[in-house]
């Protein structure tokens, strides 16, 4: 019979443990106990067993555990630069010159921080393009697709309120900007613009709000909903199936441990992240302009890149269209995407079909040449000449009519010119509105200059 441990027997580092842990006093920690023990917790996120055909990075491309790391990384590092950083508009923008030039590995860590941030942006945008183009929205998963959803614009909201926190020129007139979007939005714009600056225009109140809701209240956002985002991927029986339109969903083919297969291949994906975003924090610094002037604003003054779209559409439509009705019509679009009756069930094929695939290129090609040809057209023809602000009816209503005209006949289309289900013809729909935006963002980032005209990029 084993006798009891005796307490005085072991090293104080094992007599702390047991203190903690008294239970375990005449108890032997091995590997397989501690294995236990962790296998327990990753299983409250993950299934078991996992499909071996999901562990193909090719499919997924680990999009979502790379958004989790660079998670990772923006509270650990945003947790150091609390320390050297003052919310206050007359010693933020020394407090970063500080960081940056005094305090050791200051500059560094404010760099894993910002490019962390854009990362997170583009990585979440592909994985929100992954699972549309896998069907990997649909039953049981079409909640989820609304988590997602959430979760990408708490990305973009936390991107936002960081970026005036510098309280640079940069900064501080690209809030201006976006900010002012907001007074075009009837009703409650003017007093949701008022509320988030704490006053008419961008000062000291404004710095600590945008600090409170990136330092507090985004980050309890985050951490309430990625966790819960994975429980309900964990819920549905994990990632989606690769598979052919032939095969039957069903089967999920040869099943194998997610330890050490799945954890092995996520852990090695992290360290590979963490070590590129490093690398570019090495070697590119992330900008910093002359201190915020009020009374100095830059020629162009634009908005933050992943507002230009937007921006760029005030260029050419009504501000009650471009800042309420479009985007509003896009978010309530890609909140009911999920509950549409489809004609099959394609989840875990990439596009649907081969006509799915023909049908999203065409409506790339289309897109390209349609907003192109379209700010050109209202560029240098239908506003060239016209002064005075925009008419509802003018830039609003009839350009709106336009496009919802352009919508629907490029639906029916692609449903009887090419034959295709409306799995088909709603991807290709999906394709066109994403891809004119994403031209719409490229336009406003690289082809405005000054007095937002529009240039040759370079």
């Amino acid at each position: 019979m084993q006798k009891p441990t005796d307490a005085k027997n072991l090293n104080i580092l094992r007599r702390i443990y047991f203190s903690i842990f008294p239970g375990s006093l005449d108890k032997t920690p091995d590997q397989n106990t501690q294995r236990d023990i962790l296998r327990s917790f990753v299983l409250h996120f993950r299934p078991r067993q996992v499909p071996e055909r999901t562990l193909r990075f090719s499919f997924a491309f680990g999009l979502g555990d790379i958004a989790v790391v660079l998670i990772f990384l923006l509270f650990c590092s945003g947790l150091l630069l609390k320390f050297a950083y003052e919310p206050s508009s007359g010693s933020a923008y020394d407090s970063i010159l500080y960081l940056r030039d005094q305090v050791s590995f200051g500059q560094l860590v404010r760099n894993i921080h910002r490019w962390s941030a854009n990362g997170l942006l583009f990585v979440v945008f592909l994985h929100f393009l992954r699972i549309f183009y896998t069907g990997a929205f649909t039953a049981p998963r079409q909640f989820n697709w609304i988590i997602g959803l959430c979760l990408f614009g708490a990305v973009i909201l936390s991107n936002f309120t960081g970026y005036l926190l510098p309280w640079d020129q940069l900064a501080y007139w690209a809030i201006t900007i976006s900010t002012s979007m907001l007074d075009y939005i009837p009703a409650v714009g003017t007093n949701l613009k008022e509320w988030l600056l704490g006053g008419t225009e961008p000062g000291p109140k404004t710095l600590m709000n945008f600090y409170a809701i990136h330092a507090a209240i985004l980050p309890a956002v985050l951490l309430f909903f990625v966790p819960f985002h994975f429980w309900r991927i964990r819920k549905a029986g994990g990632l989606v199936v690769p598979r052919t339109l032939d095969e039957d969903p069903q089967i999920k083919g040869k099943m194998v441990n997610t330890m050490p297969h799945l954890i092995m291949r996520e852990v090695s994906l992290a360290l590979v992240v963490l070590a590129v975003v490093l690398l570019i924090a090495m070697f590119l610094d992330a900008p910093l302009a002359d201190k915020a002037n009020p009374g100095l604003s830059p020629n162009p003054t634009k908005a933050p890149w992943y507002f230009m779209g937007i921006q760029e559409m005030l260029m050419h439509f009504h501000p009650v269209f471009a800042l309420l009705v479009i985007p509003a019509m896009l978010v309530l679009g890609l909140l009911f995407i999920p509950y549409i009756n489809y004609e099959t069930n394609t989840t875990g094929v990439w596009f649907g079909s081969a006509n799915g695939r023909k049908t999203a290129l065409i409506a790339v090609g289309v897109a390209l040449v349609a907003t192109v040809g379209a700010v050109l057209l209202s560029e240098f023809v239908i506003n060239s000449g016209q002064s005075g602000p925009a008419t509802l009816v003018r830039n609003g209503l009839l350009p709106f009519a336009l496009i919802l005209a352009v919508c629907g006949g490029f639906y029916q289309w692609v449903r009887k010119g090419f034959n295709a289900t409306n799995n088909d013809a709603v991807q290709a729909l999906f394709t066109l509105l994403m891809t004119a935006f994403v031209v719409l963002t490229v336009i406003g980032v690289w082809f405005r200059g000054a007095g937002m005209q529009l240039v040759w990029a370079g």
